[in-house]
């Protein structure tokens, strides 16, 4: 089995207390941050290293930053959107080996799965120019998708989208409605995402209702559960038969000085690809 996950984590200087916690507790394979808010030069590599996780990361002081930490070695890392420029550390992509299962014979091994671990643009607020950017941005990433996925058919796109893909993902959906995170046009780019052969892992199973991934911190926002679903791992048709089970992880929420994003998990049952 392979576990995957992705947090925003909203200040790493701040919460890697809590993020190495939670790996103790829970042992994923990949760990794709969002909101790093530090420069490489301060990013924690050894912190990881003792925790038994190799890591790999792309800063940006005070805002944004992206890494991915891994059981094993990252290969092939890219950092941000090829042919797309941009000044933001918004992300990270690397392959990495699949464990071998205790049936695979010589031909099975050597397996790799491309990750790809993206701080999508808040937007702001429709109309502005962070709104227009965030677009511009959607579809410079699946321009790109479009290619890695030829090169990559084994791909997983996880992070913070900063989208909700219907109105199932608001805690308000009137009074969000045409709201940042909630527009059309911000919803017909996270669908066109799906239309170029990848899967909400979420929703291939049933969920509670109201199951969200990020609550305000104004308000008693995660108390009351007034949140929204924005942090979402799509997964390609070549790993849709192997995912066996996705769910967010809300107790980290529950921390003194939580982030306001709760990490999201995806597991896969190894079978040979």
């Amino acid at each position: 089995m392979m576990k995957l996950a992705t947090w925003n984590v909203n200040s790493l200087t701040v919460r890697l207390p809590q993020v190495l916690d939670w790996l103790g507790t829970h042992p994923v394979d990949v760990l794709a941050l969002q909101e790093l808010k530090m420069t490489d030069d301060k990013f924690p590599h050894a912190a990881f290293k003792a925790a038994g996780y190799h890591s790999v990361c792309f800063g940006q002081k005070t805002y944004n930053g992206v890494a991915l930490i891994s059981r094993a070695p990252a290969q092939q890392v890219e950092r941000n959107i090829p042919g797309f420029t941009d000044d933001m550390a918004r992300v990270i992509s690397a392959t990495f080996a699949r464990e071998p299962g205790p049936t695979a014979t010589a031909d099975d091994t050597g397996q790799t799965i491309r990750v790809v671990g993206a701080y999508f643009p808040n937007g702001q607020e429709p109309g502005s120019d962070k709104f227009e950017y965030k677009l511009a941005w959607l579809k410079g990433l699946r321009a790109w998708l479009r290619a890695e996925m030829v090169n990559h058919p084994h791909l997983v796109l996880m992070g913070d989208y900063n989208i909700t893909f219907d109105d199932a993902d608001v805690w308000d959906p009137e009074g969000m409605r045409d709201q940042i995170h909630c527009t059309d046009e911000e919803r017909y780019e996270l669908n066109a995402l799906i239309t170029l052969g990848l899967h909400d892992a979420h929703r291939l199973f049933a969920q509670p209702p109201k199951s969200y991934s990020w609550w305000d911190y104004r308000d008693f926002g995660f108390r009351r559960n007034h949140g929204m679903r924005i942090d979402h791992i799509l997964i390609s048709n070549a790993l849709k038969p192997q995912v066996s089970a996705c769910w967010i992880d809300k107790t980290p929420r529950k921390n003194e000085r939580p982030s306001d994003h709760a990490p999201v998990v995806v597991e896969l049952v190894w079978r040979p690809l």
